[in-house]
């Protein structure tokens, strides 16, 4: 694995910017990826042994994603919408498993640490990169029973929605009321359809 800088520049302008968020999850990446002993995860064979649950849709997990080459289109990158500044390392191979969950009481330490540093967004990220592990996070061993409808590679499983008629791939279709929905139709949906589905002829007229 590259060392911290290098991986921390990279994160950054992978992001487009250097943050606090960045150093944390540059150091959670690192400090995962050594618990479950993995050394170059980015890589073949490697890339292929790693699962990262992220907890948060914040800066740190795409420093998360640029150090362990984890994405949500090699189904290596899974995204629980927790709220928590957390990220869970899993080693596909033995099992192993670390969960990391950045601590609150960083930020108070941070002034200690950098007390002629008035900006607190820059007193954070320079204390951020020193503060020793057990300071920054909270580390619990964990187990992770990666289901196989989760496994990164080729679709195994595929379900057709009685309602709609889409194919809804990797087990992720819903049992109600005696039928295979998919979620949308069963559990309702983030869109609301304004004027129903556009077939390919009405596109360009609609365009």
């Amino acid at each position: 694995m590259e060392d911290f800088e290098t991986l921390l520049a990279g994160a950054a302008e992978a992001h487009g910017h250097l943050c606090p968020g960045q150093v944390v999850g540059v150091r959670m990446a690192m400090l995962g990826c050594e618990l479950i002993g993995l050394d170059n995860p980015a890589a073949m064979p490697q890339i292929k042994k790693i699962i990262v649950y992220v907890e948060m849709d914040r800066c740190a997990t795409d420093a998360i994603a640029h150090v362990t080459g984890v994405k949500l289109g090699r189904r290596s990158l899974k995204f629980i919408d927790n709220g928590i500044m957390a990220a869970t390392f899993v080693n596909l191979e033995t099992k192993k498993a670390f969960r990391i969950v950045s601590t609150e009481t960083a930020r108070d330490l941070a002034k200690v640490l950098m007390p002629d540093i008035e900006d607190s967004h820059r007193q954070q990220l320079e204390a951020y990169k020193i503060m020793d592990h057990r300071d920054l996070f909270t580390i619990t061993e964990v187990r992770v029973d990666v289901p196989a409808s989760d496994m990164p590679g080729p679709t195994r499983f595929k379900a057709t929605c009685s309602k709609c008629g889409i194919i809804v791939r990797d087990k992720k279709e819903v049992f109600k009321n005696n039928e295979i929905l998919c979620r949308p139709c069963a559990l309702g949906s983030y869109f609301q359809p304004v004027k129903g589905k556009i077939d390919g002829k009405k596109r360009q007229h609609a365009l």
